[in-house]
């Protein structure tokens, strides 16, 4: 009897030894960090991916040691369903719980894209396009369909000139940066932007100074685009706007170089000759009167908001004097002094 007491307390006590080894082990199972890496890792996990298969990916990265405990943890607190998929930066100084936290909350990896104010839409299309990690579903030589898309006038769609083919489309996206994830297509990028510029075009219109000569949010956009391909200095724009709107207000032609060379197209070669000045296009504001038919590039939410609050200047003409600051005249003669001081003289 008493050999029969012993083996049970033997065996009660190898229970609990036991017991407390497997406490311990759940102890250091969730409260060490997951990996002793120091730099952060991204897994990508697939759209119906198993808890078992997450944690094995884990593991494979050098970020479970125990994918078994792991997925019998998820089992147990039954959570194993609710992993998102995609991709996730895991850093390993994580817990288990902050692990199971981040992976349940699915905050996939976002990558930046840019698009440049002053670029035209064609760039910007071709830009995001060459994104990393992002799905193609746009064919971006199908102008037609890129109006539609943006809900542009259908009307528009017959009225496509083969030597401006992105004319109407132009200014339609508004440069920013934007954050995407693997797997995000261009068509939601394109329509992010587009939408971006029209919240940013109808707040400005709505708090724009009155009496301006742009008589709709489109004609304010068309000068936005100029004022952008015309300034070098950020601090310039509202006075470089303050220009255009005076002459336009006195009946003056834009007279700006910017529109010259989207009119010569695409046999732009980086110089504008004396016949470029001379040549009637729809865009060459030497020759047109008033602003021309579409934006030029993509005018930033600054231009925008430039052309709704002009600088009240009495200028009426610039000229570049290198840096990207300008010389601001108010009268012809001033002018004429300006351009032999800063651009003949060179």
């Amino acid at each position: 009897m008493k050999v029969i007491k012993q083996i049970l307390w033997f065996i009660a006590g190898g229970a609990v030894l036991l017991a407390m080894l497997f406490a311990w082990q759940v102890n250091q199972f969730l409260k060490t960090p997951i990996s002793t890496q120091t730099a952060p890792v991204v897994i990508d996990i697939k759209a119906g991916s198993s808890a078992q298969r997450v944690a094995n990916l884990l593991h494979q990265k050098g970020l479970l040691s125990s994918p078994k405990w792991f997925t019998w943890y998820l089992r147990y607190q039954e959570k194993h369903h609710l992993l998102k998929a995609g991709e996730i930066q895991i850093q390993p100084h994580w817990s288990v719980d902050e692990l199971i936290a981040h992976l349940i909350k699915g905050d996939t990896v976002q990558y930046p894209v840019t698009l440049i104010a002053g670029q035209t839409v064609q760039q910007a299309l071709q830009s995001i396009q060459a994104l990393p990690k992002i799905k193609k579903t746009l064919d971006i030589t199908d102008i037609a369909a890129l109006q539609t898309l943006l809900g542009l006038d259908s009307t528009l769609n017959a009225k496509i000139n083969p030597k401006y083919p992105y004319a109407h489309l132009e200014g339609q996206l508004l440069p920013e940066t934007y954050h995407y994830q693997a797997g995000d297509s261009d068509k939601q990028i394109v329509l992010r932007a587009h939408n971006a510029l029209k919240q940013t075009l109808e707040s400005a219109w709505q708090t724009r100074e009155k009496g301006l000569p742009t008589k709709t949010p489109y004609d304010a956009l068309i000068l936005a685009s100029i004022v952008e391909k015309e300034t070098g200095i950020a601090s310039e724009r509202a006075k470089i706007a303050g220009v255009f709107v005076n002459r336009m207000r006195r009946g003056m032609r834009l007279q700006t170089d910017p529109t010259v060379i989207y009119g010569i197209g695409m046999s732009y070669d980086g110089n504008i000759r004396k016949r470029d000045l001379r040549e009637k296009t729809l865009y060459n504001t030497y020759k047109i009167d008033g602003l021309p038919p579409t934006p030029i590039a993509l005018p930033s939410k600054d231009a925008i908001h430039a052309v709704m609050h002009p600088e009240k200047t009495k200028a009426l003409y610039f000229v570049a004097k290198g840096g990207g600051e300008h010389y601001f005249s108010n009268n012809l003669i001033e002018h004429n002094s300006a351009v032999r001081k800063y651009l003949l003289n060179k």
